[in-house]
């Protein structure tokens, strides 16, 4: 599965459109990241426990946004959009959403 966040992939022509997919994650960040991020932040630095929750959950909901476009048919998905977001009660969890547009090259 090709993934693109351009509208085109160089060198491929798109035969068929096959629609919007989407994919959605909603993960938890726990308390002891959250005090540990905050110590790294008054102290300088990167907080490497929100950093690795933020690439797990980008990765999740690309990888479902890819199970539905293969199961349209798609060999390749363009256009392709990521959005984060916290929610809950005091943003206490993070969601990522992903969409794009189903292809056949």
């Amino acid at each position: 599965m090709i993934l693109s966040t351009t509208p085109t992939i160089e060198g491929h022509a798109i035969r068929e459109y096959k629609g919007v997919v989407t994919g959605e994650t909603i993960i938890g960040a726990n308390f002891v990241k959250d005090f540990f991020a905050s110590i790294r932040d008054v102290v300088g630095g990167r907080a490497g426990s929100y950093e690795k929750v933020l690439i797990e959950a980008k990765d999740t909901s690309l990888r479902e946004m890819s199970k539905r476009a293969e199961a349209l048919g798609a060999n390749a998905i363009v256009g392709i959009d990521i959005d984060y977001e916290t929610i809950g009660q005091s943003g206490s969890m993070l969601m990522v959403a992903t969409s794009g547009t189903a292809v056949v090259l």
